[in-house]
């Protein structure tokens, strides 16, 4: 009996796009290609300007890359934030940039990339974690807008619905309030 082909061992040629990725933290050897992920998938030099601004600031948290045979093909950044709010904010991070190669997307890269980054988050000490982007996509993930949900609004004219934030830790956020302030360097984006 010869075997189906469910029983046949995939090699790399026949698996799935994104499926030879692998996720992990940053290293030096990878700047120039997260730069190069971040200007191709945003078709702009701003978030890569922007990643070589904050990397080695106080604000910087957790930054991974999805590799497929060496080459950098995503790449994520979790940057500390802060809440005004009246009384003490706990710890929040936010996402921002995250950006896949284009000839690599809608195959999961940025989900595992999220996914990497919040279970970071958590085990960092971030109760929370806020992001600036497509509800329809974030909202996959447990991402609720911001100010309907908790009361927190973004230190930047965006729509409402595209502030969103998810608590890491059970009721983080409730009764925090306030308005989310980031790094300085995301001024100039």
């Amino acid at each position: 009996m010869s075997p189906s082909s469910d029983d046949t061992p995939a090699t790399p040629e026949s698996q799935p796009p994104g499926s030879r990725i692998v996720i992990r933290e940053e290293q030096p050897a990878d700047v120039s290609g997260i730069a190069k992920v971040n200007r191709l998938a945003f078709e702009r030099n701003g978030e890569a300007i922007l990643v070589d601004r904050l990397r080695g600031d106080a604000h910087w948290l957790h930054s991974f890359v999805a590799v497929e045979q060496g080459q950098v093909v995503g790449h994520i950044l979790f940057t500390r934030v802060a809440i005004d709010s009246a009384g003490a904010p706990p710890p929040v991070a936010a996402i921002g940039p995250m950006a896949v190669l284009p000839s690599h997307q809608r195959n999961g890269i940025g989900s595992r990339l999220i996914r990497a980054g919040l279970d970071a988050c958590g085990r960092s000490g971030h109760v929370a974690v806020f992001v600036l982007g497509w509800p329809d996509y974030y909202g996959r993930f447990g991402f609720r807008p911001a100010s309907s949900f908790y009361g927190i609004s973004c230190e930047f004219d965006v729509p409402s619905e595209a502030f969103m934030a998810l608590e890491l830790s059970r009721g983080a956020l409730a009764g925090v309030g306030g308005v989310v302030r980031y790094a300085p360097a995301f001024q100039d984006v």
